[in-house]
């Protein structure tokens, strides 16, 4: 019986962190910011307002953010130093 709750806990362990890894990835900063927009697109559609519009613009906004960080450090690792 502990061999299989043994086993259980690695397996639920092993999918929880690949889950983590798909979601956070390389950046934690786009994943919190996807799911703060996904906070306020909830919140602005319990009002009745259309809502539509939040995720394409955060996406939108944090796409090229994260681009332009992206490759602002491969330029810092290319530099001699």
């Amino acid at each position: 019986m502990r061999a299989v709750l043994r086993a259980l806990w690695s397996g639920l362990r092993r999918f929880a962190a690949f889950w983590y890894d798909f979601i956070v990835g390389d950046d934690w900063r786009v994943a919190a910011a996807i799911v703060a927009a996904l906070a306020v697109t909830y919140a602005v559609s319990r009002t009745g307002i259309a809502s539509w519009w939040i995720m394409p613009l955060a996406v939108a906004t944090v796409l090229p953010v994260s681009l332009w960080r992206a490759a602002r450090g491969a330029r810092s690792r290319d530099r001699p130093g």
